[in-house]
């Protein structure tokens, strides 16, 4: 449907505009010859530009509203007057771009000009989705002609491989690939959106006692103490793997007991200033001693220097420690248990000892309580434990020597 001339000046006046009861409606504006905004029935609004290439009509799509302001389409609807004038199809042009762009050349794009905001784990680990389920399948293929059916073809391989986490994480990765390569242009829908992903069990594995104590003497009998280090490390700080990996000795000071995380080492991208354990400055100030006088940046440097791309911007410090926590593992007997369940267990023995979720969420560095509130379910223990004390109290006061056991009572 189109509609008529109409005036509108500001920004306001777009969102003002009309939607029809079907299909979509077109009004034009008179700044610029053929610039306009297509209105549909669901509300949402869009620049367009409607000209004519010898006898034929063409219409192209500036970009949408809010995304694009008003004063910046018909900024854009000008240049491309200028263009239409000379002789110059922009739409034409447009379409010959996106149809050049393959995945392949779209998954360069992505990991050479968005990947380097991202933590450089985030960096390794969205180049393996990439290169081992994306490009494999979709290398040659044009970035607008991707569609639904594309993305969940790969989404029901990886799924029925028996990978259905990595399924999901696959259409995350591409879901973010074609929002940037929308961004550019070179594709006018998200090819993920629809996809239904699998159900996500949430872990809760955490150390009991009798676990601590078969870790820690694993750890005593690792051949690599550094990596040794590195687990007592996480275990008693409750930080992350690539925290701990990262950390500088200019980060912490033993005097003080205190570990200030920059912005740029923490997942919240925001500095963390953590508190350190007596048994934490005493590991520290172990590897002091060990590491001698000499200037080291790193409290767990790399033992040597990498050749490979992915090790070696990481400007020296340890970056992998998977063979030994294998080690470990199999040293103190210990199944289904990940290096970051070290960090988990630190808050279960926090939430033993009554601390509140709150406190928990600051040391662990969240920032959405949310995200504490999964250890919410620990704390009952130590809330039993207390109500079985004041019941105790009461029922001594009263004068009764006789203490109902309620649990056996039910059964």
């Amino acid at each position: 449907m189109v509609g008529k001339s109409s005036g509108f000046v500001s920004d306001k006046d777009i969102a003002g505009l009309p939607a029809p009861a079907t299909g979509n409606k077109i009004y034009y504006g008179t700044k610029v010859n053929g610039f306009g905004v297509r209105v549909t029935a669901a509300g949402a609004r869009s620049f367009i530009l409607t000209y004519r290439i010898g006898r034929r009509q063409r219409r192209m799509t500036i970009g949408s509203y809010p995304a694009w302001s008003l004063a910046s389409a018909i900024k854009e609807a000008k240049e491309l007057r200028k263009k239409i004038d000379t002789g110059i199809d922009p739409l034409g042009e447009r379409e010959q771009q996106r149809d050049a762009v393959t995945v392949d050349k779209l998954c360069d794009i992505f990991i050479e000009e968005h990947l380097p905001k991202k933590a450089w784990t985030t960096q390794r680990d969205y180049k393996q989705i990439i290169d081992t389920y994306i490009r494999p399948d979709l290398k040659h293929v044009p970035v607008a002609d991707v569609d639904y059916m594309h993305a969940n073809k790969i989404f029901r391989k990886v799924s029925k491989s028996g990978k259905k986490t990595a399924a999901n994480r696959v259409m995350s990765v591409m879901s973010k690939m074609f929002t940037e390569a929308q961004k550019m242009k070179l594709a006018t829908i998200n090819p993920t959106k629809g996809v239904e992903k699998n159900d996500e069990a949430k872990r809760e594995r955490f150390l009991d006692s009798a676990e601590v104590t078969r870790l820690i003497d694993a750890l005593a009998t690792l051949e690599d103490k550094q990596a040794a280090n590195i687990f007592r490390f996480i275990l008693l700080t409750g930080c992350r793997k690539t925290e701990a990996l990262a950390a500088e000795w200019s980060m912490i000071d033993l005097s003080d007991g205190t570990w200030t995380k920059p912005s740029h080492h923490t997942k919240q991208k925001k500095v963390h200033k953590v508190p350190l354990s007596a048994p934490a400055r005493q590991l520290l100030a172990d590897i002091v001693a060990e590491q001698g006088s000499e200037d080291v940046r790193f409290i767990f440097p790399a033992k040597f220097e990498s050749t490979k791309p992915s090790t070696t911007q990481h400007q020296g410090h340890r970056v992998n420690v998977k063979n030994q926590w294998a080690q470990v593992l199999k040293s103190a007997k210990l199944k289904d248990l990940r290096i970051h369940d070290l960090r988990h267990s630190f808050a279960s023995f926090l939430v033993a000892e009554g601390m509140s979720l709150a406190l928990i969420g600051r040391l662990l560095g969240h920032t959405q309580a949310a995200t504490t509130h999964r250890y919410a379910h620990l704390a009952l223990d130590p809330l039993r434990a207390a109500t079985e004390r004041v019941g105790t109290i009461v029922s001594a006061k009263s004068g009764s020597s006789n203490v109902i056991d309620l649990r056996k009572e039910l059964k």
